[in-house]
Order: C-alpha cells, then sequence, then structure tokens
C-alpha cells in the first residue's frame, strides 16, 4: 500500500516538474494532481469514519490507489501514444483492481458473495460512467491532449465494465468466510 501511494506521489509530482514530457503535455497534469491523491485518502477516510472497528485494509487501500498509478506511469512513459491499445488495456486492468479493492473493503461484512460480486459489477459501471464524465468536463475546459470520441467512451463503458465484474470474480473467488449462493441461511 505505501508503496503505491509513494508511486502515486512520485508520477504526480514527475509530470509537474517535467510537464514538456510528450506524455505530459495537454492531460490535464494540473487536474489530475489535485483529483488523483483523493483516491489515496478514500479507504483512511472511510475507515476512519466507520469508528476503525476493523483492522486496517491495506489491501483494498493500495488496490485503489493501483490504477490512478497504472494510468499515471503510462503517460509519463508516453505508452497511450506509442502503444495503440494501451488505453483499453488499462481501462479493462484498471477496473479489475478497482472492483476487487471494494470486494476486499467490504469482505468482512459478511455479505454473500453473490451480493459482493454484484456490489462489485454496480459500482464498477457507476464509476466508468463518471470517469468518462469527468473526462468530458476536462476536455470541455480546454484540454487538448485527450482525443475523446463516442467509440473511445463506448469501448472504455465496456471494457472497464467487463474490467469490473472480472475484479468481482477474483477478489470473492479469494474470499473465503462468505457464504455463497447456495448455501443455506440458518
Amino acid at each position: 500500500m505505501w508503496v503505491v501511494k509513494t508511486l502515486l506521489f512520485l508520477c504526480l509530482l514527475i509530470g509537474l516538474v517535467f510537464p514538456d514530457l510528450p506524455g505530459v503535455i495537454g492531460k490535464g497534469w494540473s487536474e489530475r494532481a489535485i483529483g488523483y491523491p483523493i483516491s489515496a485518502l478514500i479507504v483512511p477516510l472511510i475507515w476512519y469514519l466507520s469508528g476503525k472497528k476493523k483492522t486496517y485494509p491495506h489491501l483494498a487501500d493500495g488496490l485503489l490507489v493501483t490504477p490512478f498509478v497504472l494510468d499515471l506511469g503510462g503517460n509519463l512513459v508516453d505508452f497511450y501514444t506509442r502503444f495503440q491499445n494501451f488505453d483499453d488495456v488499462l481501462h479493462f486492468v484498471n477496473w479489475v483492481f478497482l472492483v476487487a479493492s471494494l470486494i476486499f473493503f467490504f469482505a468482512e461484512s459478511g455479505l454473500p458473495k453473490w451480493n459482493l460480486r454484484l456490489l462489485g459489477l454496480g459500482f464498477g459501471a457507476t464509476a466508468i460512467i463518471l470517469w468518462e464524465g469527468v473526462e468530458w468536463i476536462i476536455q470541455e475546459m480546454g484540454t487538448t491532449g485527450l482525443q475523446l470520441t463516442y467509440d473511445d467512451t463506448i469501448s472504455d463503458l465496456l471494457l472497464s465494465t467487463s474490467g469490473g465484474a472480472l475484479g468481482a470474480l477474483i477478489a470473492t473467488h479469494f474470499i473465503s468466510r462468505s457464504v455463497t449462493l447456495l448455501d443455506k441461511p440458518n
């Protein structure tokens, strides 16, 4: 978790110090420098506000920040330009991490696995809709390097939702304390 959060900070710092890097120019780096650190505060804040009744969810925290680090790192080394489908791969992979984070955060809730899977799927689908909305707003504010199109938005919605579904399946597979749909209620 700390490694991922440190990488987030370093990636943001590099982009701010070297704004002329090809993968940084026109990518809304200053907006990212404001918004992306919020990802590192979400799990600690929710955990703190919940009264710290359970052990700290380090895995969920690290998994939540990972997609932001992958996005920033991909921009810093200009993978979005150098590899045609890098954005598509990241949309799928990042939502695996994002939804798995949510599942692991709620793992101690005692919800059945099928409930966690549906929660993860709904969260993943909602998150990509919001993400695409924020990208559109940033582009409308004058950011020129995003090159958003209708086809790109639709493929991002489908890939991210699919990645989220896989993330929910993978995460719930590793949760042993939850009951399954086939278990009989007490």
